[in-house]
């Protein structure tokens, strides 16, 4: 009987399937985790399975990363995530300039420069794939890929010990994984099978009808607050916080446990005025487990070349010092504001 498979599409070892708890035999039950009643197992679109991630909820995680998001946030740190499907990838140090790429590509996105290096028009890709199957070297490689919740569960649980003995567990990332709801539902519930703890990590921009159908599945909400001002928001996001302010309080009256957090963009919202915001609306969810405040990062300009994209986020844009953050922390802090995770 075929053995479930692993990111790479390799069959686990017989040795780790026992060690997780997956022999032969059940292949049956873990494919029918999670599976809504009389309905087929569905998939969904992923871009990477991250182990030991120590950042994105309680111990040592998986991270799975979902493909897809409504917002635009300018300072996106995923830049990859955003469009829903794969995407080509292109790391110029890796091409060695054999050309079968350009004569692959059915739209005349690729020519080879002077330097011999493959040169990509970008306007004129639309993410086909076919240069990259020819590509021995992997400088053009697809990003995004439909999985199974199996496939998913399979890569998870091999550190379920490191689990136990952190109180890890698996987050939903992306992307934002409510873009997915069945996959999400169904992938949390085959975890939940397995006893392990769930983050979800979201925007929270999404019907309520999604959010709801997960609540009985997610341990804890990592709900990100990126603006106060509604315009402003719309500015830095390209959709106002309205529905996102009425989800998050949706799920403080369900009792769902819930970290805020909040990403803090030097010469955009972070400011005197977002700070009171947060405060205030810390104030409203008295049940909070607290608040969580995510300084600005610049590491992912470095994939805007890769993927041939661009940011309306000024270059001048530069991660706060530690003093600023500091002063972030202890500003909340005497307002009454629970911080977690803070440095």
């Amino acid at each position: 009987m075929e053995r479930p498979a692993v990111g790479d599409g390799r069959p686990l070892p017989l040795g780790l399937l026992r060690l997780v708890g997956h022999r032969p035999a059940e292949k049956d039950r873990v494919e029918s985790l999670g599976r809504p009643k009389g309905r087929a197992m569905p998939t969904g679109w992923i871009f990477d399975i991250q182990r030991f991630s120590i950042h994105d909820g309680p111990g040592i995680r998986t991270t799975v990363f979902f493909k897809g998001c409504p917002l635009r946030c300018l300072w996106c740190g995923n830049p990859e995530s955003i469009r829903p499907r794969p995407q080509l990838s292109y790391l110029r140090e890796k091409c060695l300039g054999c050309g079968d790429c350009a004569g692959a590509c059915p739209r005349t996105a690729i020519a080879l420069g002077a330097d011999h290096k493959a040169s990509l028009d970008w306007s004129r890709c639309d993410h086909c794939g076919r240069c990259a199957v020819v590509c021995d070297a992997k400088a053009l490689e697809m990003v995004g890929r439909n999985v199974g919740v199996a496939e998913v569960l399979a890569v998870v649980l091999r550190d379920r010990d490191y689990y136990a003995a952190s109180g890890g567990g698996m987050t939903l990332s992306g992307g934002e994984p409510l873009a997915q709801p069945d996959f999400a539902e169904a992938l949390l519930h085959a975890a939940k099978a397995e006893s392990l703890h769930c983050c979800v990590e979201t925007s929270g921009m999404a019907e309520w009808s999604v959010l709801k159908r997960l609540l009985g599945a997610v341990d804890l909400w990592l709900y990100d607050y990126k603006e106060t001002d509604p315009h402003l928001h719309a500015k830095f996001t390209g959709f106002g916080n309205a529905p996102i302010l009425a989800n998050l309080h949706a799920l403080h009256r369900a009792d769902a446990k819930i970290v805020l957090r909040c990403p803090m963009i030097p010469e955009h919202n972070a400011r005197q005025q977002h700070l009171d915001g947060i405060a205030a609306l810390a104030r409203q969810l008295p049940k909070l487990e607290g608040v969580e405040l995510l300084p600005y990062y610049d590491l992912w300009r470095a994939k805007l070349t890769r993927f041939g994209l661009t940011s309306p986020l000024p270059e001048s844009v530069k991660p706060p010092d530690r003093a600023t953050v500091q002063s972030w922390h202890d500003y909340l802090r005497q307002r009454g504001v629970r911080l977690v995770a803070s440095s």
